[in-house]
């Protein structure tokens, strides 16, 4: 990605190097608060890395090693109305992270609070340092999480948990969000970069038309019976036995060599 592309951002810095691209947003002196800015760039930024063909893997962090993103800006918030929610503009863009077509990874440095919270639960792998604290704490505001907060929480973490963490507001630390499956990985936060890259190395490394159709069954079969989703998984394992990747793939396990793809 260019430095020209990269400048279009006022929040954010977008690095790609090796496929991978890392969304930092900037705004450490306000624990990178989402600010209506802030969501128009990120999903601008999104409709760029869709189509950068140098990108197959997005990851998201905050600056600094205090946050993150530690929640809406509250300066803002005091100012919302009705129609506000109706809009649910950030509500949209986090739909837009879950349907991402290409792999996305939350790399969780500090507080993740409300819109952070939200944002991290969006993407498709989360990971975090030991300093990490997750935590919808928008009941405390008189609001709820309204970004996907009461349904994502929910469906990763159980009903029971979700509930118990929004009523209450409380900070989840780390380990207990590996303990209950909110995260996947806990390290030292030195080595969060290192832990990053390790993870979309592992995906990077797959079947590019694999791993874009898995995400897109497994984000599907979420939405419909079990049944259905088995039928989408069907059509989409069928379209795959036709592709150069399986075939790459699989010579490549025969003749014990690591596989070459092309890309999508």
């Amino acid at each position: 990605m260019t430095g020209a592309r990269e400048g279009r951002f006022a929040t954010l810095t977008v690095e790609v190097e090796d496929r991978l691209a890392l969304v930092t947003i900037t705004r450490p002196e306000v624990r990178n608060a989402l600010s209506a800015q802030v969501v128009a760039d990120l999903r601008a930024a999104l409709a760029v890395l869709r189509a950068d063909d140098e990108t197959s893997v997005v990851a998201f962090t905050g600056a600094g090693d205090q946050a993150f993103v530690a929640g809406a800006d509250i300066s803002e918030v005091q100012g919302y109305t009705l129609s506000t929610g109706l809009d649910a503009e950030m509500q949209q863009l986090f739909d837009e992270v879950e349907a991402f077509p290409k792999p996305t990874i939350a790399a969780v440095n500090g507080f993740a609070l409300g819109g952070g919270c939200e944002l991290a639960m969006a993407c498709d792998i989360r990971i975090a340092a030991e300093n990490a604290r997750f935590g919808l704490p928008e009941t405390a505001l008189g609001v709820l999480p309204g970004a996907g907060g009461t349904q994502r929480l929910a469906r990763l973490i159980g009903v029971g948990r979700a509930v118990e963490v929004i009523l209450t507001a409380r900070f989840v630390p780390a380990d207990e969000a590996r303990a209950i499956g909110l995260v996947t990985s806990v390290v030292p936060a030195e080595e969060l970069p290192a832990e990053l890259r390790r993870v979309a190395g592992q995906i990077l490394a797959k079947g590019p038309l694999a791993v874009r159709l898995a995400k897109l069954v497994v984000r599907a079969g979420m939405d419909a019976d079990q049944r259905t989703g088995l039928v989408v998984e069907r059509l989409a394992q069928a379209l795959l036995y036709t592709t150069d990747d399986k075939e790459e793939g699989t010579a490549a396990f025969l003749e014990k060599r690591p596989a070459v793809f092309r890309g999508a």
